[in-house]
């Protein structure tokens, strides 16, 4: 089995290093294709008005000057000699759950393979919160990824989908489950800007996380990880609500409407 790995932590990412020992645990055929630096936040993002430079830092292990998305469609087609088997995105520094999916980069790293036609799981291992100094527990990834991912490739999954795998902030032998969860919807929006001032007097923005107590719903992401569980959650691409697209057929079928004097 070939596996090709990327992240949005970048290519020196303690994670990184935990996903590369996740896959030769599953394979001895492992590539790396992840950003030169870090691109949290990028979601699905590509790039397109500047040039993207491949530095290869050893055999099968490539830095790509660009996103997640960028480094899995250069690896798939134009850096490995076959297509990949499976892809594998992480494992995240921070969950990414709720609404985080919608612009995680990890998660777009998977969604790009399972776009290419290649089954994809993006991973992530919680923190305690977002400090330099918080050492994540990385080997509760390490020590359960393996055996959920081979379970999952035994198994099979639909076309269109991607697993998204959070690991809960707790040492492995305080693990005692694994859930199959839903995307969940927090309370309070976490993300927020605090204003400041540079040395010249100007006031700039930077964008941060805010903690709120939140009551996730049974059965979510959300709620696995705050009471100590792993999550997998199939994740799909399709962003439509079936029904308000029914709802609005007998609204907005036929001709279009004009303004009305």
């Amino acid at each position: 089995m070939r596996i090709l790995l990327t992240n949005d932590d970048g290519i020196e990412a303690e994670g990184l290093a935990c996903l590369e020992a996740i896959a030769r645990a599953l394979s001895d055929d492992v590539w790396i294709c992840a950003p030169a630096v870090e691109q949290s936040g990028k979601g699905r993002g590509i790039t397109l008005t500047e040039p993207l430079r491949v530095n290869q830092m050893g055999d099968k292990r490539f830095a790509v000057t660009g996103t997640p998305t960028d480094c899995v469609v250069l690896a798939i087609n134009d850096l490995m000699p076959e297509r990949p088997d499976l892809v594998l995105s992480g494992v995240n520094r921070g969950h990414n759950i709720g609404e985080d999916v919608s612009y995680s980069g990890t998660v777009a790293g998977a969604l790009q393979g399972m776009a290419m036609g290649v089954p994809s799981i993006a991973l992530s291992q919680s923190l305690e919160r977002f400090h330099d100094e918080v050492v994540a527990h990385w080997e509760t990834a390490q020590a359960f990824a393996p055996g959920i991912i081979q379970r999952l490739i035994q198994s099979g999954w639909s076309d269109g989908v991607v697993m998204n795998l959070n690991f809960p902030c707790l040492p492995p032998e305080l693990v005692k489950a694994v859930e199959v969860t839903t995307q969940g919807f927090r309370d309070l929006a976490e993300m927020h800007a605090v204003r400041r001032t540079d040395l010249r007097g100007r006031d700039y923005f930077w964008m941060g996380f805010r903690a709120g107590e939140q009551r996730p719903a049974e059965g979510t992401d959300l709620r696995a990880i705050a009471e100590g569980r792993i999550s997998v959650t199939p994740l799909h691409i399709d962003l439509t609500h079936h029904q308000t697209a029914h709802d609005l057929k007998s609204l907005l079928g036929g001709a279009p409407p004009r303004l009305k004097a």
